[in-house]
């Protein structure tokens, strides 16, 4: 890969700058992690961030780097990557989070990254500056992890629901309370595991290109992993309660057994696309998991208008965040 060494000043503030993503994707996704646990009634909300940001961070030391290899190595051709280019692919994606944020719509943080590399990439050098394989294997996994988490999340209620048929009300509750901890901390590990490590992909994109890292490199700095999984614990931390509402009451009510069965078929899904190398969207596989679950019991208990406005929000972003991100690119040869 061609390399273009530029100053130290303009490396850190992109750095900063892609941190302050990975901490907004953690503000913006703690709905992901804690909604169901929150609905549910299992931990107060204080309760639950702090125990979704511990498995955040701790994801570092359970999944390998292949989601950070796929963002870092697999989407743009190499030599087309600059300062520009990432400039432009953060505020793209920072921007279309902050408009989802403030209408309590759960999009993706990780299809507004991929978007935004798309949109500065072509704005520099057209289509042709695009890994295909890359490119198609996100935009695939748009449509197969809400259906797998849907698929998963309602296995998982037909089965426990079989299982535990003369079972009464107040045991299955008691027991699900429990094991509501267990799929919750499951689902935030996997969450931790495949978000941080986009953010961590382009930090090391970011680096290649300006000759502070060898492409060669089997892994980016390990300032650079510690750092991207501390800030998106962080975010998770602060949480994000206008998506909360959304994804814990407005899809479907939920019951601890319900939250068990989503977050399990969730979390099922991100450790397999995590281990594929896969940079997949959180928010959609947790919403399909809670419509799975809701339609299990019965098609009406899933209000279909608010998943049907989740949906748009998920064809709108890669093209939302690709469009702001080819404005970003052409203003950053003002500022760098």
């Amino acid at each position: 890969m061609t390399t273009v060494q530029v100053a130290l000043w303009v490396v850190v503030v992109l750095v900063a700058l892609a941190i302050a993503f990975d901490f907004m994707n953690g503000f913006h996704d703690a709905a992901n992690s804690i909604a169901t646990v929150v609905s549910t009634g299992v931990l107060r909300p204080g309760q639950a961030v702090v125990f979704a940001a511990f498995f955040n961070l701790i994801a570092i030391f359970v999944f390998h780097l292949s989601v950070a290899a796929t963002v870092g190595k697999g989407i743009a051709q190499p030599g087309v990557v600059d300062v520009h280019v990432v400039f432009g692919a953060l505020i793209g994606a920072i921007s279309w989070n902050l408009v989802t944020w403030y209408y309590g719509i759960p999009s993706s943080s990780s299809h507004a990254l991929i978007g935004g590399i798309v949109g500065a990439v072509i704005a520099k050098t057209g289509t042709g500056g695009l890994v295909a394989s890359g490119i198609w294997k996100t935009v695939a996994f748009i449509f197969v992890s809400p259906l797998l988490g849907f698929l998963l999340g309602s296995l998982m209620m037909i089965v426990v629901a079989w299982g535990f048929r003369r079972a009464t009300p107040s045991r299955v509750d008691r027991w699900f309370r429990r094991l509501q901890l267990v799929s919750a901390g499951a689902y935030s590990l996997g969450h931790g595991g495949n978000d941080a490590q986009k953010t961590i992909g382009i930090i090391w994109m970011l680096l290649i290109a300006t000759g502070y890292a060898s492409a060669g490199d089997a892994a980016p700095p390990t300032w650079v992993i510690v750092s991207c999984y501390a800030a998106i614990a962080l975010g998770t931390m602060f949480g994000g309660w206008r998506i909360v509402k959304t994804m814990g009451q407005k899809i479907t009510k939920l019951k601890p057994v319900g939250g068990f069965c989503a977050e399990t078929g969730g979390a099922l899904t991100l450790f397999l696309a995590t281990a594929l190398g896969i940079p997949v969207s959180t928010t959609h596989t947790i919403t399909g998991a809670i419509v799975g679950v809701g339609s299990a019991q019965r098609a009406s208990a899933v209000r279909w208008g608010v998943a049907g406005n989740i949906v748009w929000a998920w064809i709108l972003t890669i093209p939302a965040s690709a469009f702001v991100a080819a404005i970003a690119y052409w203003l950053s040869w003002q500022i760098f």
